[in-house]
């Protein structure tokens, strides 16, 4: 297809995509990948540099802005036994996830895929209806997971680039040294702030007529993603790292994330949607094998999150554990993220791809739904 005609046929699926969001009452991530797979099977999408581009940076925008969902001051913050509960809930997730892998055969990319955690969705369910202890339990929680499932992404990236050896083991090294100088660079800018106090103002004025909070925000988005390259990391790190350090240093610029987060949802992150519907062959849903791993990958998902969050059960009544587990239940992005790298890598076929591509549509579709439906009852 010519590049015009594919600005086109994006431009008018970005126009309608929230109304029809609206009409069916469906999250717009699902409608914007439904749409992208029903009119790649139309034949309207065909391989472009150009929509792949775009794709690509609206997913780091989207670890962007997941990145601001996590402010590190309160996240250290957090009550001693919830962060240990929490770290038993993440080790839970995994050990089951072995278990279960190991007991049917399946590969070893499920050890990844099946215990990732995300906030992204967490927050617009958040959004709609309004804030609850389960819910907030849920985004603390899902931020700990978050952090884990995108250290363990960018180890993933790195096996599925450069194999298992030397070069993986020195890949790693840079990373946790990254990281390292991460929390030292954290505490020292954090003392200055403390020390000299308008200079966070300085940089982020109230009065700021050169719009300064979007330079600076959109300048450590791509140096830190230029870091990451050129320490032969994954990008995806980098993107979400900005996220946190703007949170955390600038939190009194309380309008930045409204300024930030239309450029994404209403453009950049639409696309990267629409393009992971557009690598979904329909073909797929009427495929017995798709349709059976795709059942398998739900039915794990949410059970291991539901008895994971038994942990909490002197803290959150029966209602409130189902309502945290569906919550917990729509890594979407991150799921998605993991499969493409490993169809890439071909560390799984065809068959594995799609099937993880209709898993995250369906969790969300299931979650979203559940929790209304259990919001109107109670569990005794």
């Amino acid at each position: 297809m010519h590049e015009l005609e594919l600005i086109i046929v994006i431009s008018v699926l970005l126009l309608i995509a929230p109304f029809i969001s609206n009409l069916f009452k469906l999250p717009i991530a699902v409608v914007e990948i439904s749409m992208g797979a029903i009119f790649g099977y139309l034949g309207f999408f065909t391989e472009s540099h150009l929509f792949k581009l775009l794709a690509e940076v609206g997913f780091l925008y989207l670890m962007f802005l997941a990145g601001m969902e996590v402010n590190l001051r309160e996240l250290l913050q957090i009550d001693k036994k919830i962060f240990l509960l929490g770290g038993v809930f993440i080790g839970l997730l995994y050990i089951l996830t072995i278990v279960i892998s190991y007991a049917l055969g399946l590969s070893k990319i499920f050890i990844v895929i099946l215990p990732m955690l995300s906030v992204g969705l967490i927050v617009s369910v958040q959004k709609e209806i309004g804030k609850s202890k389960w819910i907030h339990f849920a985004i603390t929680i899902g931020v700990l997971g978050e952090l884990v499932s995108i250290l363990v992404l960018t180890i993933i990236s790195g096996i599925f680039e450069l194999g298992i050896g030397l070069a993986l083991y020195k890949s790693i090294f840079t990373l946790f040294l990254f990281i390292a100088i991460l929390i030292g660079g954290y505490y020292l800018i954090k003392t200055i702030f403390w020390w000299f106090p308008t200079i966070r103002h300085y940089m982020m004025p109230n009065d700021d007529k050169y719009n300064q909070d979007l330079r600076i925000s959109f300048a450590l988005f791509f140096i830190l993603i230029a870091i990451m390259l050129y320490l032969h990391l994954d990008v995806v790190l980098g993107a979400f790292v900005a996220g946190v350090l703007i949170k955390s240093f600038f939190e009194h610029n309380t309008e930045l994330e409204d300024k930030l987060s239309p450029f994404g949802f209403g453009f950049l992150i639409t696309i990267f949607f629409i393009h992971v519907g557009s690598t979904f062959d329909l073909h797929y849903l009427f495929n017995k094998d798709v349709l059976k791993i795709t059942c398998m990958i739900v039915i794990i998902m949410i059970s291991i999150r539901i008895i994971s969050s038994l942990v909490f059960w002197h803290i959150l009544s029966k209602k409130e554990l189902l309502l945290f587990s569906l919550s917990l239940s729509m890594p979407l992005t991150l799921l998605i993220a993991t499969a493409t790298l490993a169809y890439q890598a071909k560390s799984i076929d065809l068959i594995h791809y799609n099937s993880f591509i209709l898993s995250a549509i369906l969790e969300v579709l299931i979650a979203m739904i559940g929790i209304k439906i259990i919001k109107r009852y109670s569990i005794n």
